[in-house]
């Protein structure tokens, strides 16, 4: 059947902004914070945490030479090569947790990581606010991120699942966001945020002093640490699988529609639009 081309307008302003914004600062504090872990790369549960302390986690160079991942007292991990030791672009030993190609600065440097970590913290903290303030009175979150009843039934759930299994992400509703999307954003914008914020300020003692239930709150510094980390894996697991979809669905029309706004999709008589961007409530323009 004919297909006629079209654009859709998929994204504000304020959304582009603030995702282009939040990718640079996110990967910035990604790779600081796997610096400022090499410091001391153990993680513990409670109020204190030393080197005789019983860690959860543990990331680390082995007796025998090699590098693992300990979790616990019995789950170990051979990690050699990539975690805990590792080869320096001069050929000399790295020993620390993280090799020198996932840190900012590659260099073992405390202090240096802590300024970048905590100058794109700022950013990435105000960056939020002002995208969460824009999208409360603009409607964005009641209108596109909130998953409606019909959408939480079992059967939906499923049916977007097998959709995507088939490589199929348009759902439905095209010009919105599936509720795998909704559900995703919904985890990262309404739990791994405000989780890695609060937890953040948790570790600082400018911040305890100010907010002294915030280590009441998580139980102590040392927990906070470790959740901490554990939300920034799970912002790391996310960034990974977000790429991949956007490879799978179509890498330059996606990227894009995060510059322009302006998604491509195409039409087939008797089928309504197509596209990852389609849709009725989208604002739309055939092209030439």
């Amino acid at each position: 059947m004919a297909s006629k081309p079209h654009r859709i307008y998929r994204h504000r302003v304020s959304t582009r902004l603030w995702h282009w914004t939040n990718a640079i600062a996110l990967i910035v504090m990604l790779m600081s914070g796997l610096m400022i872990f090499n410091a001391h790369p153990r993680l513990y549960w409670g109020e204190y945490g030393a080197n005789m302390d019983t860690p959860w986690l543990w990331i680390g160079p082995t007796p025998e030479g090699g590098g693992h991942l300990l979790l616990g007292r019995s789950i170990d991990i051979p990690t050699t090569g990539v975690l805990g030791r590792s080869t320096n672009p001069n050929g000399s030993i790295n020993t620390h947790a993280f090799p020198h190609w996932a840190t900012i600065p590659s260099g073992y440097s405390l202090a240096g990581a802590r300024r970048w970590h905590l100058s794109f913290a700022w950013i990435f903290v105000l960056a939020t606010i002002g995208y969460a303030l824009v999208s409360l009175v603009n409607g964005h979150v009641r209108r596109d991120l909130l998953p409606k009843r019909h959408e939480l039934a079992p059967r939906h759930l499923w049916k977007d699942v097998v959709d995507h299994l088939k490589l199929r992400f348009h759902g439905d509703e095209p010009g919105q966001y599936n509720i795998l999307q909704k559900l995703t954003y919904g985890l990262v914008l309404f739990v791994l945020l405000p989780l890695v914020i609060l937890t953040g300020m948790t570790m600082s003692p400018a911040f305890d002093a100010a907010f002294p239930w915030l280590l009441d709150l998580f139980g102590g510094r040392q927990s906070a640490r470790s959740i901490h980390f554990v939300c920034a894996a799970g912002f790391a697991a996310f960034i990974v699988v977000h790429l991949l979809l956007v490879v799978l669905a179509g890498p330059i029309n996606e990227i894009r529609s995060m510059i322009t706004g302006w998604l491509h999709v195409r039409e087939v008589k008797g089928h309504g639009a197509e596209g990852p961007g389609a849709g009725p409530r989208a604002r739309e323009e055939q092209t030439a």
